[in-house]
């Protein structure tokens, strides 16, 4: 191998390019990890015979990450793929009898319906549905399909659009998204609007048991910053009259029936983001709903509802279960196990004996998993754990320590595959978005930061899960209310304390890195405080009044500072990065989205300003074409070197590159 003619190479050689060639040969490289499939979305068929799931892998030609459908049959171990278009397919859903699969596509340019046999064939296209299909659901008795969808454009718009050429009214111009039903037997159906106008944009829905009305959410618009005004409606399908049931403060949503068709319970929030939402139910004619299992101190997701009870999945701590709740009484119990087991997107047989779901445990690669219900005993019906063969690779463990005010915080600690606790390393600080993300132990491909070719060029990784983080609790997602920034970067000061305090890191090379709200942080850290080597900022707020008046979430900041900036402008300015830029001295990298609406671009450019004005080493990386997250393959591996390259100058004193490319070019690593 080409690497191998390296090995004889002095240290004093060693270029940042010769020692990604030698890593290369032990650990994945950023491309590989790129090339890494991921498995999701298992839907079990009603009978319990197969289990549908997608799996997603990087198209280098098209610049994309495509899904395709698999099906297994978890008693004889038969798996094979099913969907073979150039274009994904996504969002499998079983027929009540389990003879038919419907899926999603967009291999005609729009997102539609298709039909295909589990046994395979060609897939026939259902809908041709101008505006495309957002999200669909059989109904009970398998006669039709309900789905959701703009809707195609109206004559008023497109005259307009010819007259004056294309402009947007600013929250005066909304298309709302509405219900739709049509025939499933049909060869090429007609779609029928079910709710219609302006009153409201349609979310989430379900069918009731008898097939006859619809339950579903649905918000004043469809801005995001509308999310909270989002109330439960019912529409009988017999003369499409829409009744609404509930109109309370908060956002209510995820409607689900009743096995006997008289109660629907909902997940009824309270407050944007912070606080736990609750199950509620309300009977199907309407009236005052009662709120269940309030002591349940995380947020539920609602998925079925059985003769046995509720079901719902929530986090704890780094997992996160299956639970069953009981409706008349409230009470809760955790169906899955192990403690440490990482489930989601359950799934289950039409009697509630058999459940598929993603499946994920410390140091290992996430699966699909199916389980009975009565005895839950996971088992992996994939073998995704195989593309990691071969790799050495870091290990993970949880790790506890106390922030400055004494808050119990933990994180995900990564240390080198030969770690070797005599030894000092430098330490690499990767902060999570959200601020109600959370990090777990599992194996994952990298994506933004390269955090396996981190620890196998020598360095310690911490991610905090800091306060705000989910699945902790409702208090503890709250104590950084009124206090962004500051007390999240307690957490992660103090966590690199405790971390120095063990004897194994180098305190001399310590970086930082984070995405959206771990941009922030970020953010915060290098202009709040001097303990940093190096730090990145990926889309992170600089200025919470430059944040907030180009949002397109203008709640989050309100119900997180608990005010305006016009009311309290002061709570703006204690919280935000650019307050503190006179301090700053950390060599900065910022990347950004050109089209990010969430953390729009002006917070990128004001830090850079800042930090170049104060003459503080800065680069600033705009990825064109994108929004808040770069999601392509090509710019995702751009992202990762341009981390890889900065930390290797900063921490490592190494020099890098002219280019990205160059050293793509060089490894042999460049995407074709």
């Amino acid at each position: 191998m080409k690497t191998l003619a390296f090995v004889s190479f002095t240290f004093v050689s060693f270029t940042f390019v010769s020692f990604t060639r030698i890593i290369a040969a032990q650990t994945p490289t950023v491309e590989q990890s790129l090339n890494l499939k991921t498995a999701g979305a298992p839907r079990i068929s009603p009978d319990g015979r197969y289990v549908a799931y997608t799996v997603s892998e990087t198209n280098w030609e098209e610049n994309s990450f495509d899904t395709q459908i698999w099906m297994t049959m978890p008693a004889t171990g038969e798996r094979y793929q099913l969907t073979h278009a150039k274009k994904s397919s996504s969002d499998p859903r079983w027929s009540p009898d389990s003879k038919r699969l419907a899926f999603l596509s967009n291999r005609d340019g729009t997102q539609q319906i298709y039909m295909i046999s589990p046994a395979g064939g060609e897939a026939a296209q259902l809908t041709h549905f101008e505006g495309g299909v957002n999200t669909f659901e059989w109904s009970p008795d398998g006669k039709r399909i309900a789905f959701s969808s703009t809707g195609p454009e109206t004559k008023t718009k497109k005259d307009r659009k010819d007259k004056y050429g294309d402009f947007e009214i600013v929250e005066g111009d909304y298309t709302m998204v509405h219900l739709w039903t049509l025939n499933a037997g049909e060869e090429k159906p007609k779609p029928e609007a079910l709710t219609t106008g302006t009153q409201f944009s349609a979310g989430g829905f379900h069918w009731s048991p008898d097939s006859k009305s619809i339950a579903f959410s649905a918000t004043r618009d469809p801005d995001l910053s509308s999310s909270d005004t989002s109330d439960i409606y019912i529409v009988r399908l017999s003369d499409k009259y829409v009744k609404k049931l509930i109109d309370t403060p908060g956002p209510d949503r995820n409607p689900i029936w009743s096995p006997d068709g008289s109660q629907i319970a909902y997940e009824s929030g309270r407050e944007f983001s912070f606080l736990n939402s609750r199950i509620a139910i309300v009977t199907a004619e309407g009236g005052k709903p009662r709120v269940i299992a309030e002591s349940f101190d995380e947020d539920p997701q609602l998925i079925a509802w059985s003769a046995s009870g509720i079901y719902f999945d929530a986090m704890r701590r780094t997992a996160a279960h299956l639970f069953r709740l009981n409706p008349s009484t409230g009470a809760v119990e955790q169906l899955s196990s192990p403690a440490d087991l990482q489930l989601g997107a359950a799934s289950f047989s039409a009697d509630f004996s058999k459940t598929a779901f993603t499946c994920g445990w410390p140091n290992r690669y996430p699966e699909i998993c199916v389980s009975p219900i009565a005895h839950f005993a996971p088992v992996a019906i994939t073998s995704m754990k195989d593309q990691i063969n071969g790799f050495k690779l870091a290990t993970r463990e949880i790790f506890e320590w106390k922030s400055k005010d004494g808050t119990p915080i933990e994180g995900i600690l990564t240390k080198p595959a030969d770690f070797e606790p005599t030894k000092k390393y430098p330490l690499l600080v990767v902060i999570h978005g959200g601020p109600t993300g959370v990090d777990r132990p599992g194996i994952t491909p990298d994506r933004s930061y390269p955090v396996e070719m981190f620890a196998a060029k020598g360095a310690v990784i911490l991610r905090p899960n800091y306060r705000g983080s989910a699945g902790y609790g409702e208090n503890f997602r709250s104590l950084n209310v009124r206090n962004l920034g500051l007390g999240d970067a307690d957490d992660v000061l103090s966590g690199v304390d405790a971390l120095i305090a063990k004897g194994y890191i180098d305190r001399d090379r310590v970086g930082a890195m984070g995405w959206s709200q771990g941009g922030y942080i970020s953010a915060f850290l290098t202009t709040y405080s001097d303990r940093f080597k190096a730090i990145s900022v990926g889309a992170g707020i600089s200025d919470w009044m430059t944040y907030y008046v180009n949002t397109d979430i203008h709640p989050f900041t309100r119900n997180y500072l608990k005010a305006t900036p016009w009311d309290d402008p002061e709570i703006y300015r204690k919280t935000s990065p650019i307050t503190y830029i006179n301090n700053a001295k950390t060599p900065t990298l910022i990347q950004h989205g050109e089209l990010d609406k969430r953390v729009p671009i002006p917070n990128g450019y004001e830090l850079y300003q800042g930090l170049k004005d104060r003459g503080v080493p800065v680069k600033m990386i705009v990825y064109k074409g994108f929004g808040h997250g770069i999601n392509k393959p090509k710019q995702q591996h751009a992202v990762m070197d341009h981390n890889y390259e900065w930390f290797s100058q900063w921490i490592w004193g190494e020099t890098a590159p002219a280019s990205p490319s160059a050293a793509a070019a060089t490894t042999g690593g460049a995407p074709r």
